[in-house]
């Protein structure tokens, strides 16, 4: 039996070399095909990661805990309403100890609004009590000075980083750095300044709407120190007190897969320690999903694309052999009539087809790992010959970089040897079906 295929295939490559230019011809249109099946995966997995990676800093990889006041949890004391609520300080310390899949977490607490003021200027603001991971968490940009340092978070140091506007509004006319700013009775030093920032809008249900521009950022130790977890008001001639140790913690994982593991590992964490349901884990289900979308829809279509490719490069395969079998009518009757069935002659067609689709698929898995070299060749080209025009390119167009995915280089060549025995079954059945006495004077 292995004789017998391997006899098949040296006549059928016999055949083939009798027609080099014919048959490669043949083969570079499966070549290309799957070349550009696994180039074309490769730069889409490429524009997908990218777009995933954008993603992802929007806040996709997030888990974010909130502190929730509750309806009805409330105690009264001389006159004043003490609310107790939200997450505590104890909270952060055990999700960063029992979840390993948490690769950082970020604690704040918020007031709003405060008011600050510098000489006669006046401001009401968002008070943040952070630490100095929040610049990155997000994506804020310093205009001026620094950000908080660790070294303000460990030593409760009076020291202020201001929104864009805040610093617009209370320093018009000079640089804010080093000046001071009063908070309640407390003075702080300016050390930085944010950059302008859009707002973020809400998505669905997931992300909440956030103005940056307009917050006051001091070190999360110094509020507490300095201010302290309740806050009063008063209202009517009444007083309200709320007591709240931690407004956020958000907490960063690696991949997008991890995300809703760890909000239930923290809910059930939460769920141990709190009597009361004051707080929410929030996860960004529809930032979840536009990823996961994004990828699949890159997939199908690029693989719809470049399967159009191998079709056409199919079509070439059976033009090709239907005319090889027209050439080859006066053998298929001698070999007939040397007692080849129907069914030997399928198979010696099928064989050539096969060869052709095998060696260009071959080919075009070698070509298809060329793809990396032959973007950054074309970059590096574009760059020498249109500066300008490159530098102009956003950022992520500039420096996209291709990712070969495995199963595009399986898939493309799983689909050219398919082709080449879908495309090859008519020609050779074509030859099978001749009369053998017509073919002997065929000339």
């Amino acid at each position: 039996m292995l004789r017998t295929v391997f006899q098949k295939l040296r006549l059928g490559i016999g055949s083939l070399m009798l027609h080099k230019l014919r048959s490669a011809l043949a083969v570079l249109g499966i070549l290309i095909g799957v070349t550009a099946v696994i180039w074309l995966v490769a730069m889409g997995e490429g524009v997908s990661y990218q777009a995933e990676q954008q993603i992802k800093d929007l806040g996709a990889t997030n888990v974010i805990v909130r502190s929730v006041k509750p309806p009805q949890e409330s105690t009264r004391a001389g006159g004043s309403m003490f609310i107790v609520y939200g997450l505590l300080r104890e909270d952060y310390d055990r999700i960063m100890s029992n979840v390993p899949t948490i690769r950082q977490a970020v604690p704040m607490r918020e007031i709003s609004p405060r008011e600050v003021r510098n000489l006669d200027r006046v401001l009401d603001v968002k008070l943040v009590g952070c630490t100095p991971e929040y610049l990155p968490l997000n994506h804020l940009r310093m205009a001026r000075g620094r950000f908080l340092a660790d070294k303000d978070v460990s030593e409760c140091d009076n020291v202020a980083v201001l929104g864009h506007k805040t610093a617009q509004i209370l320093f018009p006319y000079e640089d804010p750095i080093g000046q001071t700013v009063q908070i309640g009775s407390d003075f702080y030093v300016v050390v930085g300044r944010t950059a302008e920032r859009m707002p973020s809008a809400a998505i669905g249900g997931s992300l909440e709407a956030r103005e940056y521009d307009t917050d006051v950022y001091i070190p999360l130790s110094t509020l507490r120190w300095r201010i302290g977890d309740m806050v009063m008001t008063s209202r009517a001639g009444s007083r309200e007190g709320e007591v709240v140790e931690l407004s956020q913690i958000t907490a960063s994982v690696d991949e997008l897969a991890e995300v809703d593991e760890t909000a239930n590992v923290i809910r059930g964490l939460l769920k141990e320690y709190h009597k009361v349901v004051d707080y929410a884990v929030v996860v960004p289900k529809e930032l979840l999903r536009q990823a996961e979308m994004m990828r699949t829809l890159f997939n199908v279509l690029l693989v719809l694309i470049a399967g159009i490719s191998l079709l056409v490069g199919g079509i070439g395969i059976m033009n090709i052999m239907l005319a090889t079998v027209t050439e080859r009518t006066r053998e298929i009757g001698i070999r007939r009539a040397l007692g080849a069935t129907r069914g030997d002659i399928i198979q010696q067609f099928l064989m050539e087809t096969v060869v052709l689709s095998g060696i260009g698929g071959l080919l075009g898995v070698l070509c298809g790992f060329l793809c990396k070299p032959a973007v950054r060749f074309a970059r590096w080209a574009m760059e020498r010959t249109f500066p300008d025009m490159m530098a102009s390119l956003p950022a992520n167009i500039r420096d996209l970089e291709p990712r070969i995915a495995l199963w595009s280089i399986l898939v493309a060549f799983a689909i050219s040897m398919a082709v080449g025995v879908v495309f090859g079954l008519y020609p050779a059945r074509r030859a099978a079906l001749m009369d053998p006495i017509e073919a002997l004077r065929h000339e």
